[in-house]
């Protein structure tokens, strides 16, 4: 769990860091914190990006295996099929 930084937390970090870092020093560490950060986030961007890619083609495999299972069962020559029988059926029971 992430804790959250209030205002006086915020407060009380920045005058710990002044006074062990110096004035001097302090923008310096502050933009290497800052690019250390954006670092992280694109790292984290990243994995999410790789993690969205892996579900995509999990799913397209998924609809893959569907439309071969569909061309396997091949729905309309079952239909064509009953068709072909039913007016054999109606012929045969019309000579009758």
């Amino acid at each position: 769990m992430i804790p959250q930084i209030g205002f006086v937390e915020l407060l009380v970090l920045a005058v710990i860091a002044l006074i062990v870092v110096g004035p001097k020093d302090l923008p310096a560490l502050l933009r290497k914190l800052g690019s250390m950060t954006a670092k992280a986030k694109g790292m984290a961007n990243e994995f999410r990006g790789a993690f969205d890619d892996m579900g995509r083609e999990i799913e397209l495999d998924e609809l893959k295996k569907e439309i071969e299972e569909i061309k396997k069962s091949n729905p309309i020559a079952k239909i064509h099929q009953e068709l072909e029988e039913t007016g054999r059926d109606i012929d045969a029971s019309s000579k009758e």
